[in-house]
């Protein structure tokens, strides 16, 4: 069973808008990870990232995940273990 889940690009039918208000900014967000995350995107898109791309990307990701979750969310939320002990 995958432990991962992209269900809101899948089912959120309305309005896609940045700058409008903090809700529509959150859907734009999470619509645009997840459009980008599809495997036969990322895929593609990586193979055209120079160095430089992939190491921003990379640090981007790791610097939100840093500031935002605490470390046992990061173990279940990000890598999904389901029993992390600290």
């Amino acid at each position: 069973m995958a432990k991962h889940t992209h269900d809101f690009v899948e089912t959120y039918n309305d309005m896609i808008a940045f700058g409008f208000d903090r809700q529509h900014d959150e859907i734009a967000v999470i619509y645009y990870l997840q459009k980008l995350s599809d495997d036969t995107m990322i895929k593609e898109l990586v193979k055209r990232m120079t160095d430089s791309d992939l190491e921003e990307m990379f640090n981007f990701v790791d610097n939100m995940l840093k500031k935002h979750l605490e470390e046992p969310e990061y173990h279940t939320l990000f890598l999904k273990e389901e029993d992390h002990h600290h």
